[in-house]
């Protein structure tokens, strides 16, 4: 590490010019060749994609996405008059001549009757496509739905509903720009620098950028989900700071105690540079073990964020030290530089005044009380993550005046809000008994609670699938929805078909959202057991404890599930709702909690490493438990806080994003930082292990004489620790 950090310092403008031009080069390639994000994904040995397979090797026409086109005028005026028919007509033609469309319903006629609702102001056309609404572009999605509404105007809106649809939104994102500058007063405030604040920034945004031309790329070759680029920079952004923040506070540790600028900058990286190297690794493990849940849909979130955090950590390690060779010592702020000039060098730890030694040294002597009050704060944020439901949020949480949005509305008003989200029942059907069972399912599903409307079952061209419709009085995302499905799958469907050897399946969108939240429920476990394995045994290893891992999984997963409750009071009871722009009160989205928990980990592995890493240094060279956690308290208390506080603002301005998933993810993020940095980090943490003793760094004699020297120290330091801390 120190001689990466000289040969940087060495080299500073090839270090800079190499950055720059891998920046560039990989914008202007991703945008030559463009990108293919599209969110899809696959569901095998599901009801719902039994029910999908079905269809699609009976008509694989029928199995392509299913689009609906929606008409709709003011109140007082009807779609049957002749200026509205031939509009209609007009984009009927033209939608009929896009590529992939296999086949168009009309509301004008016959045979699409029923999609005239019966006010005469809400109608629809069914665009059947050929192939799945993954295997199209966003570029062609926005031209499909630009063609198809292109005749509306003042009298007549058209509007367009669907996964094609969803694909084509382009919502207008300006939490970024927000979140860099909430991050520069920060830093400001923190250094007292003008040239100390701007070098995280710069080294955080030249990274992503890079990081965001390759993930472009990659959506050509992997299959990525339409917001992968947006997570990215919420990650990102957070943790480049956050990295950088950590050396640059060495650093000028070390200029304060009089070091020459290149020294302190090769001290830093050796030291917090070793520690951001090991957190950025348990990051990247925690994101890549989202494979563990065998999903596909996530693959692509796991490679992209962990892309992100990759080069934030390489910027961190090779840029930042050579920007910071290039200030010098301006790197400390003016008070700092004069102090320097008039009294000599002094001290580089800070943990002798100041709020942060006053509060270890209370906690060095009370250390139950903040522990039990802490516990208890976190206990009631816990609640309400024993209620939370998995699932889906369908088109009505787009933003306003999205097409898909105002698709919803229309089709809620003119239909009912079932209608958004249909369910399929589908069964190969043989034989006159079977036929028969089908009909009688048809009736009996009439009955039950929750169902506005059934279609009798209707065999695919000529082969011996039969599917029947199902409209549930309420929407997609609600879960009288989810118990429907239920009902019918364990209850409905087994009653009626008993004795007959056929075998129904529930598909349908909204189904397949359903089981895509059961299995990611199912696989939950063993995710979270394999990432919280992986830590233990890295932790273990390097800080040579048994007590430490176990003590730092079970705190990570206690602030987690703090912020898991927040985004349940939040987005699924409405808890505030009005403050983040939650219109509607709904599922917590299925895999947000998977991402959070891999994400969150490994910011709170953060947090753990750097406080743990002066922890360990004082304890190696004194050998005293309660001095080595208060002194480690002391010196990291005010940066891991900065930190914290940067990373919040960060993920908090993501929430005047658009899309409702970015939403959750940023209160999500935010709120799981802010409990885990200030509550967990700052109270629980030091408090048991000022209770635990020496009973911290207990490790067994045998294991340690096994495993080779792996340390987040560095060798100097080592060198230096006396010897009568080994008894």
């Amino acid at each position: 590490m120190k001689r990466l950090a000289m040969w940087c310092v060495n080299h500073r403008w090839t270090v800079v010019i190499v950055w720059i031009a891998v920046l560039i080069g990989s914008l202007a390639v991703s945008n030559a060749v463009g990108s293919n994000f599209s969110d899809s994904f696959t569901l095998p040995n599901t009801p719902s994609a039994s029910a999908y397979n079905l269809i699609k090797s009976a008509a694989p026409k029928l199995s392509g996405d299913t689009e609906r086109v929606v008409y709709a005028v003011p109140a007082g005026q009807t779609l049957e008059s002749a200026q509205n028919v031939a509009a209609i007509n007009e984009s009927i033609s033209k939608i009929e001549s896009f590529p992939g469309v296999s086949s168009v319903v009309s509301p004008l006629t016959p045979a699409g009757a029923q999609q005239m609702a019966k006010s005469g102001r809400v109608a629809y056309a069914t665009v059947q496509f050929s192939k799945p609404a993954f295997n199209v572009s966003t570029a062609q999605s926005k031209k499909f739905v630009d063609e198809a509404t292109s005749v509306a105007n003042k009298n007549l809106t058209v509007a367009v509903s669907g996964q094609i649809a969803e694909q084509s939104i382009q919502v207008k994102f300006d939490g970024t720009l927000i979140g860099v500058l909430l991050a520069g007063i920060v830093l400001f405030i923190v250094f007292g620098s003008i040239f100390a604040m701007a070098l995280p920034l710069l080294s955080a945004i030249l990274s992503l950028g890079t990081a965001i031309g390759i993930i472009g790329l990659l959506s050509n070759v992997l299959q990525m989900p339409s917001f992968a680029d947006q997570l990215v920079l919420l990650i990102g952004l957070g943790v480049g700071v956050d990295y950088a923040l950590f050396i640059v506070t060495r650093h000028r540790q070390g200029l304060r105690a009089g070091m020459s600028v290149p020294d302190s900058i090769a001290k830093a990286v050796d030291t917090s540079g070793r520690a951001v190297l090991f957190a950025g690794i348990i990051v990247c493990v925690a994101l890549l073990g989202m494979f563990a849940l065998g999903v596909s849909f996530l693959y692509g979130l796991a490679i992209s964020s962990s892309i992100g955090v990759l080069f934030t950590m390489i910027s961190a390690l090779t840029l930042l030290p050579a920007m910071l060779s290039f200030i010098g010592p301006k790197a400390m702020s003016r008070r700092q530089r004069k102090a320097l000039a008039e009294t000599g060098p002094k001290a580089a730890t800070e943990s002798s005044t100041g709020f942060w030694p006053r509060w270890a040294d209370f906690m060095r002597r009370r250390p139950l009380v903040p522990a039990v009050v802490a516990l208890v704060i976190i206990a009631i944020l816990i609640a309400p993550f024993l209620s939370m439901r998995l699932g889906s949020s369908d088109q009505g949480n787009d933003p306003q005046g999205t097409t898909t949005r105002v698709a919803y509305d229309l089709l809620a008003e003119g239909f009912g809000p079932g209608f958004n989200g249909p369910l399929q029942l589908v069964a190969s059907v043989h034989g006159a008994t079977e036929h028969a069972a089908m009909a009688h399912l048809a009736q009996d599903v009439r009955t039950v609670p929750g169902v506005a409307a059934v279609t009798p079952p209707v065999p695919l061209g000529t082969s011996s699938v039969e599917v029947i419709q199902v409209f549930p009085t309420t929407s997609p995302q609600a879960a009288q929805t989810t118990t429907l499905i239920s009902t019918l799958r364990n209850s409905v469907i087994p009653q009626a078909v008993q004795g007959t050897g056929l075998t129904v399946y529930v598909g349908g969108v909204t189904a397949i959202f359903v089981d895509f939240a059961n299995v990611l429920g199912a696989k939950l476990p063993l995710f979270v057991g394999l990432v919280v394995l992986v830590s233990f045994l890295l932790l273990g290893w390097v800080f040579r404890s048994i007590v430490i891992p176990i003590t730092a999984a079970v705190m990570n997963l206690i602030s987690i599930a703090a912020a898991y409750g927040i985004l349940t009071a939040v987005f699924q009871h409405g808890v505030l709702g009005s403050l983040f722009g939650v219109s509607r009160t709904g599922p917590v989205e299925s895999f947000i909690p998977v991402m959070m928990f891999a994400i969150l980990f490994g910011l709170s592995m953060d947090y753990e490493i750097f406080l743990l890493t002066r922890i360990h240094e004082e304890w190696l060279h004194t050998g005293d438990n309660k001095l080595a956690v208060r002194n480690g308290l002391a010196a990291t208390g005010k940066t891991i806080t900065a930190a914290a506080f940067i990373m919040l603002l960060v993920f908090a301005s993501f929430i005047l994003g658009g899309q409702l998933i970015i939403k959750e993810f940023g209160l999500g993020l935010a709120a799981g930082v802010a409990v885990d940095a200030i509550i967990i980090r700052m109270a629980v943490v030091p408090s048991v292990m000022f209770l635990l003793g020496k009973a911290n760094w207990w490790f067994p004699r045998w294991l340690d004489r096994v495993l080779p020297n792996l340390s987040v120290e560095s060798p100097e330091e080592l060198d230096e620790v006396p010897e009568l801390v080994e008894a």
